[in-house]
């Protein structure tokens, strides 16, 4: 599957538009982890725990929308973007949206 934040696929050309896709998550965030964000914040640096949350959110989120344009036929996503929203305290949901396309490779001649 081919994704791509801009609405053209270098090389190929849109045969096929099919719709909207999406997958989203909805991550809370652990108590443990949170005193370690606390005791990290005072001394500065990466919270690597809630990186890695997010990292795997995104790519969760991602694998979803992969999976509804493949139902809908698509062998490509073009003009990806991510959304967050706060749920309630302490959890978000992260999207991940797009157009399902089914794009043709361009022969040169």
């Amino acid at each position: 599957m081919m994704i791509s934040t801009s609405d053209e696929l270098s090389g190929y050309r849109v045969k096929e538009t099919l719709g909207l896709v999406r997958g989203n998550t909805i991550r809370a965030r652990n108590l443990g982890r949170d005193i370690l964000a606390v005791l990290k914040n005072l001394v500065g640096g990466e919270i690597s725990d809630y990186t890695k949350m997010l990292a795997e959110a995104r790519e969760q989120a991602l694998d979803r929308m992969v999976e509804e344009a493949v139902l809908m036929g698509a062998n490509a996503v073009v003009a990806l973007r991510f959304a967050s929203a706060e749920i309630m305290s302490g959890a978000a949901e992260l999207l991940a949206y797009g157009t399902a396309v089914i794009a043709e490779k361009i022969e040169l001649e």
